[in-house]
């Protein structure tokens, strides 16, 4: 026999069993209480007491529901939480997972994936980042990849450019060529919006548009150094291959765009609306990019003025 601590944390599921197999099999109530161990008097409390929702439970409600919407259908339990938390709602992973039952919400799931083991390095450029991804301070560490996007009768390519201290997308570019002149828009963009910083490292895989001259010159002018993975190793720019994944789980259709101009539009809504606006991300403790940085610039601002 179950002891009365365990069955008081079970008490509603059992309460809600009794209710629908009296509903469904006409079960006397007395008899399916006694099978549950548990009191008529119980049961008859639970069954009249009042199921209106309160004014707090309607605006959190509605506050999932807007999250899971803005996420474009993509965000889970934990997401969530910590979106609804940072917006003033304390909200736990669980009790967002059952919302998310209650109200019918679903997120994406991705299969596992197995990659096949890296090979060398590259003969020029060694693996300098070795896939230490945690960094201490903005603009010390940046990594770039290229993907693809189906855009009605095309394929598109999507050049980003991460900063590894907070996961910001710093700089990204798209076209309809993955040459070296997509990734120089990216790094272009990254460099300028973020006042040309210097003492940085860039991190890739060995793409021919990050291996290629030009872009090596490019790098050398503005005083980059320069890292890249092993070959066919994944694993060694991990944090681009983890947005990207994101990226076409959570946000890009499964049959991708009509056209150019709405993949534009769509990443740009993604990364500067969503992406490092409001996704929490594990490695900021929860905080989506942007918010990560300001905190960070507060401390020194406090640590300074101390």
């Amino acid at each position: 026999m179950n002891s009365p601590r365990s069955l008081d944390v079970r008490l509603p599921e059992q309460f809600s069993l009794i209710e629908k197999l009296n509903q469904r099999e006409r079960y006397p109530i007395s008899v399916l209480c006694s099978v549950f161990n548990v009191h008529r008097s119980s049961y008859k409390y639970w069954a009249i007491r009042d199921t209106t929702p309160t004014p707090e439970q309607v605006r959190l409600e509605a506050e999932v529901k807007a999250i899971h919407a803005m996420s474009g259908g993509s965000a889970g339990a934990r997401t969530i939480a910590a979106i609804a938390t940072n917006n003033d709602f304390e909200l736990s992973r669980y009790r967002a997972a059952k919302l998310m039952v209650k109200l019918k919400l679903e997120s994406c799931q991705v299969p596992q994936h197995s990659y096949k083991r890296g090979g060398n390095e590259h003969l020029e450029i060694p693996n300098l980042l070795d896939r230490q991804f945690d960094v201490v301070e903005p603009d010390t560490v940046w990594c770039g990849d290229v993907t693809y996007i189906w855009t009605g009768n095309r394929w598109a390519y999507l050049a980003v450019v991460i900063d590894l201290f907070a996961r910001k997308v710093v700089g990204w570019a798209m076209s309809l060529s993955p040459d070296t002149n997509l990734t120089l828009k990216a790094l272009e963009l990254a460099y300028e919006s973020r006042g040309k910083p210097t003492g940085l490292m860039f991190h890739s895989d060995q793409g021919s548009h990050y291996t290629s001259l030009k872009y090596r010159q490019r790098l050398w002018r503005y005083k980059i150094t320069q890292s890249m993975s092993r070959r066919g190793n994944c694993w060694d720019n991990a944090p681009m291959e983890r947005f990207f994944r994101s990226f076409k789980t959570e946000w890009m259709p499964k049959i991708g765009y009509g056209n150019f101009i709405d993949a534009k539009y769509s990443v740009s809504d993604y990364i500067n609306g969503y992406y490092n606006n409001v996704r929490p991300h594990h490695y900021n403790a929860g905080l989506a990019p942007n918010e990560s940085e300001v905190r960070y610039q507060d401390s020194k601002t406090v640590a300074k003025f101390y």
